[in-house]
């Protein structure tokens, strides 16, 4: 008997210790039960001594009833034999649920500890998300920032670069008004040589003055004729009063070979002699002319108009020409800036 109760309390610890609340109580419940029906049983057990020691004392007398109470004995021994393999088959089976328990709550005790690295890894995986998206916003932003600045910057270069232009266009239009307006004033200033071998034309943003050699120099001279010298004079006129003008003279000649006796040998020197000559009597009669706005050049044969192929053709090439050019320093400077 004291061993079913240290099993019992046994199992009362184990209870306490290892299961629920909810199933502490069941189990507590079915062993105080038990313990109840042990403890009539053990009373049962006790009576039966007590009356089978009155049963002794009076054996003689109640030898009859020994029988039955022998019979007695023997079905409630059976029954505490019943109830004591009862015990413990409870008990095995107590032990089998405890097993089951315990080896289900290890089980879910593995998956929760798995779901829970699972989850701290995955929230690692966010937080790092997250902060790659911080990250990444706070570029996006920084180039969105960016972006406007450099935007502002060139609307602001773009507006600045379009009145520049405005201005440049009007400084240019405003050159070639004037460049007209000087193609003009030469070609009334010369209008009386239109016929004698001159031709006034605009071209790539110059005036040229072209004079054929029948006009300007006799064959193979450099000394300017009677009206070539006059021709010159009306131009040095427009020129002395306009001293915004460059002026390049350029001599050119045909391709039949110049053989002279003197220090000028061939046609690059009878060109060049022929654009100084040329200067000389602009300066002579515009002396209000600054030297540093003229170049002289000679081109021999170099830079003819049209084909050496015929006479009429050799004559157009023989020429000196006059080139006009507006001075385009400010305008420059101001495209520069």
């Amino acid at each position: 008997m004291k061993r079913i109760f240290l099993m019992g309390s046994l199992a009362a610890i184990a209870l306490s210790s290892c299961v629920s609340l909810s199933e502490h109580e069941n189990l507590q419940t079915k062993y105080d039960q038990t313990s109840r029906q042990y403890n009539l049983t053990r009373q049962e057990l006790l009576e039966l001594k007590e009356e089978n020691a009155e049963l002794t004392r009076q054996n003689q007398s109640l030898n009859a009833e020994m029988a039955d109470i022998a019979l007695g004995r023997t079905a409630a021994e059976a029954a505490a034999d019943s109830l004591q393999r009862r015990l413990e088959q409870m008990s095995h089976h107590y032990d089998t649920t405890m097993e089951n328990y315990i080896q289900e709550v290890a089980g879910k005790s593995r998956d929760l500890t798995r779901a829970q690295n699972l989850l701290t890894a995955r929230t690692k995986e966010l937080t790092d998300k997250e902060r790659e998206l911080q990250a990444r916003q706070q570029e996006l932003q920084e180039q969105q920032e960016e972006f406007q600045l450099q935007r502002s910057e060139l609307l602001a270069k773009q507006h600045q670069l379009e009145q520049e232009e405005a201005a440049t266009k009007a400084q240019l239009e405003a050159k070639e008004r004037e460049l007209e307006a000087v193609r003009n004033s030469v070609t009334k200033a010369l209008t009386g040589f239109a016929d004698k071998g001159l031709n006034v034309e605009t071209k790539d943003g110059k005036v040229y003055v072209s004079l054929e050699n029948k006009l300007l120099f006799p064959s193979a001279s450099w000394t300017a004729s009677k009206d070539g010298i006059a021709a010159i004079k009306e131009l040095a006129k427009v020129l002395e009063a306009d001293s915004s003008l460059n002026i390049m003279v350029e001599g050119h000649t045909d391709n039949d070979a110049y053989r002279g006796s003197t220090a000028v040998k061939d046609n690059w020197d009878l060109s060049v002699m022929r654009a100084t000559a040329v200067v000389k009597l602009l300066l002579q009669h515009g002396p209000g002319i600054n030297p540093a706005r003229i170049e002289a050049c000679g081109h021999g044969e170099y830079a003819p108009k049209v084909a050496n192929d015929s006479p009429a053709n050799k004559a157009i090439n023989r020429r000196t020409e006059i080139i006009l050019t507006p001075n385009l320093d400010q305008l420059l400077r101001a495209m520069k800036n």
